[in-house]
């Protein structure tokens, strides 16, 4: 089995993916002219903007809801993972992975905003790579292609994200506090996170996403705090630190330049692995919030990378090589590279890296320091990989007719993502983080590949969020002008707007729903309302 799932992970990360990443980040960037570059004011201007309504919730907690999926123990042990792997260069492939991913996350977060829906059962937005796989090509001959396609990515997404990605988490934090608080048992760390969890995912979005807002915030920006102080401490190797990463990135450095493929495949695949551009998951959080324009929510998710990886991985990486708390021994070979370390002997790649850099500065914190860290990580990532799950098994399960099917297999996703929470907890070890990666890797490809088939649209849009703010306008959307078909939710908007029926953000103005018994495979319509 061991070997099995080695060579299935070297499949799916083969070379060609790392390139398929880092080319459709620089089409895109190409494509959408800088825009992560140039647009970073009105990113943070529509993080601000937009409320919640009865459907929808805003771009601050849409944000909250996918950083919790991107920030979780890769922000920890994956960054060091990275390191003890690829070299100190891994984290500058990182970064560019990030500069490049954020116009990727904007494209596929537009695109699910663009073709979102209302869930027949709860009203509430849904939306993701499945649902504008579809959508997009609905009025063609690709129809069928595209929707088989579509299906097939749901269900993936709800193996990577029900069965194969849990487990990492909880395996990693349940590591962290049993090792860190004297008589706890993994087995109680389990119990505990599946109580939890438990009742925060019966909710439904809106718990998840008032849960994200509260969290989210308070553990990323707590954590780069430490990191900041740990490098003011460290203020004299922060010079060495950068000549370091940058070199080593590039293969000048004497000692690492040899394993610079390494580096770059490490860097690469952790960096996608963390912040999850082009993965599809952050398409899943955009298409749930209540904004004016698609294009407003596409630029808050590729600010969301930046926050990911810019500021939470770096500060994981920061830490670790300001102190030289780390090791690299390149994958496949034998011995490690001959440089000296500050490490008190061998130690594992992994969220030791970051214990140790901080033991090295408050002696004793580090493992408490860590633990707590890795449990808010971890934890609010699960959330969001249920909802994910949730969402592409709605998708997979419109074919089926009757809402006790439907609320069955609903029951089931629940106890089986509960269960992996456990035995994740349990001790997940050895091929989990493979597992994941394999998780990860096949829905990169699926998404990257279908994005850059449906893009037209994400431009579509985009010219028209730009040509109205040239116009000294609050952009609102209307799909028709545009050509884009298939978008209904957007044409009702807009029809309702000229009608002067839409309450924006107005709770109980998001009209009426179907609270009887009859079959809920119908579509939701919505109901203006004066």
């Amino acid at each position: 089995m061991e070997a099995a799932i080695t060579w299935l992970d070297s499949i799916v990360w083969s070379p060609w993916l790392v390139w398929l990443c880092l080319g459709a980040g620089v089409y895109f960037t190409v494509r959408t002219k800088l825009l992560q570059f140039t647009k970073i004011p009105a990113m943070v201007r529509n993080l601000r903007e937009g409320s919640t309504s009865q459907d929808g919730i805003s771009s601050f907690q849409a944000l909250a809801m996918s950083l919790s999926g991107r920030v979780g123990a890769g922000n920890i042990a994956g960054v060091a993972v990275a390191i003890g792997t690829g070299g100190p260069g891994a984290v500058m492939w990182m970064w560019i992975v990030a500069l490049l991913g954020a116009a990727t996350s904007f494209v596929e977060c537009t695109l699910g905003q663009l073709y979102k829906e209302r869930d027949s059962r709860t009203g509430e937005y849904r939306g993701g790579p499945a649902f504008y796989f579809e959508r997009a090509y609905a009025h063609t001959r690709a129809r069928v292609p595209m929707k088989i396609y579509a299906w097939i990515f749901a269900v993936v997404s709800v193996l990577a994200l029900g069965v194969f990605l849990p487990g990492i988490q909880t395996d990693t934090m349940s590591g962290a506090l049993t090792d860190t608080v004297p008589g706890l048992e993994r087995w109680m760390v389990g119990a505990a996170l599946a109580l939890i969890l438990g009742v925060i995912i019966i909710g439904g979005v809106k718990r998840i996403a008032n849960f994200a807002a509260v969290v989210v915030p308070f553990m990323a920006v707590a954590y780069v705090i430490i990191a900041l102080i740990a490098l003011a401490i460290n203020a004299s190797e922060i010079p060495a630190m950068f000549r370091l990463i940058i070199e080593s990135a590039f293969g000048a450095h004497a000692v690492f330049g040899g394993i610079l493929g390494v580096a770059i495949d490490q860097g690469v695949r952790r960096g996608i692995y963390s912040n999850e551009a082009g993965q599809g998951t952050g398409p899943h959080a955009a298409a749930a919030t209540e904004v004016s324009h698609p294009a407003k929510q596409g630029l808050v998710q590729a600010f969301a990378v930046y926050i990911d990886t810019l500021f939470v991985c770096s500060a994981t990486a920061f830490l670790i090589l300001s102190t030289g708390m780390y090791q690299v021994i390149p994958t496949g070979e034998d011995s490690p590279v001959d440089y000296e370390t500050n490490l008190p002997g061998d130690v594992e790649a992994g969220a030791a890296f970051t214990q140790f850099a901080i033991d090295s500065m408050w002696q004793g914190f580090g493992s408490i320091f860590v633990a707590v860290a890795l449990a808010f990580f971890a934890f609010t990532t699960l959330v969001y990989y249920y909802y994910m799950a949730e969402t592409n098994l709605t998708y997979a399960m419109r074919g089926l007719r009757g809402k006790q099917a439907k609320r069955a297999l609903l029951a089931v996703l629940q106890v089986v993502v509960l269960l992996i929470t456990v035995w994740g907890a349990m001790g997940a070890e050895g091929q989990a983080w493979a597992i994941g990666d394999i998780g990860v890797g096949v829905m990169a490809w699926l998404n990257i590949v279908g994005i850059l088939i449906i893009q037209q649209p994400a431009f579509a849009v985009l010219k028209d969020y730009r040509r109205q703010i040239r116009e000294g306008r609050d952009p609102q959307f209307d799909p028709r002008t545009v050509g884009i078909r298939n978008a209904e939710f957007w044409e009702e908007r807009a029809d309702a707007i000229a009608a002067g029926t839409w309450q924006d953000g107005l709770p109980g103005g998001r009209g009426d729903r179907d609270e009887g018994d009859g079959d809920d495979d119908q579509r939701h319509v919505r109901v203006p309302v004066r």
